[in-house]
């Protein structure tokens, strides 16, 4: 069966607002192997006033957390909130094994905002949507788990890191005289190359589909 990593792009969260958060990691929110592969995002509980704050209609976040300033080193995650007033204001609840795997305690401080881009990988049914379909052509976005959006396809890449190019017909790989993107990223004005590049057509040689959110 085919499997994708389906790269999920939100246009609409061009500048998100940030907002800084309690972190606390409580058990009963599941962290499972689904989560560990990126089959599925893990949950998370935010107060609504909060959630209102970052304005996340499809309520996915990226919670990003610095372990150090000085290095630049941080961990980020992306979550799906459920809403929860029981939560405090300004404080969100995630996986307890999730926080501990990561970060190795279980409460810190962190900025949340609203997801630019996420990623979700699909198997089963949900990837055979995908199976046959073009650069430029939509699918409903339910397969990441929204609803009411669909998911433009802009592009993909193989397992050898060929992209697909919306010019080449097919599922089939070609080398082509590219002068610019995709394939091809000139450092000089006027030149070009000959690259292998994908067709523009999804079958199960394509491990990354990269998308776009659109209105349904």
């Amino acid at each position: 069966m085919p499997e994708f990593k389906v790269v999920v792009n939100d246009p609409e969260a061009k500048d998100p607002k940030v907002v800084w958060v309690k972190v606390v990691g409580v058990e009963d929110l599941k962290y499972t192997e689904e989560h560990k592969e990126g089959k599925s995002i893990p949950e998370a509980r935010m107060n609504p006033k909060t959630l209102e704050l970052l304005n996340a209609p499809y309520r996915i976040v990226t919670l990003r957390i610095w372990k150090n300033r000085a290095t630049n080193e941080k961990v980020k995650f992306t979550l799906k909130v459920v809403t929860d007033e029981k939560v405090p204001e300004n404080t969100i609840c995630v996986p307890k094994a999730l926080l501990t795997d990561k970060l190795g305690q279980e409460e810190a401080i962190g900025e949340i905002f609203r997801a630019k881009a996420f990623q979700v990988t699909v198997t089963g049914d949900k990837a055979v949507m995908f199976i046959g379909k073009k650069i430029g052509e939509v699918v409903d976005a339910s397969v990441v788990g929204i609803g009411g959006k669909k998911l433009l396809i802009t592009g993909g890449s193989d397992f050898a890191g060929f992209p697909m190019v919306p010019t080449l017909p097919g599922t089939g790989k070609k080398a082509l005289l590219l002068s610019g993107p995709p394939g091809f990223h000139p450092k000089n004005k006027g030149e070009r190359r000959r690259k292998y590049v994908r067709g523009n057509t999804i079958s199960e040689e394509i491990v990354q589909i990269n998308t776009k959110l659109i209105s349904a």
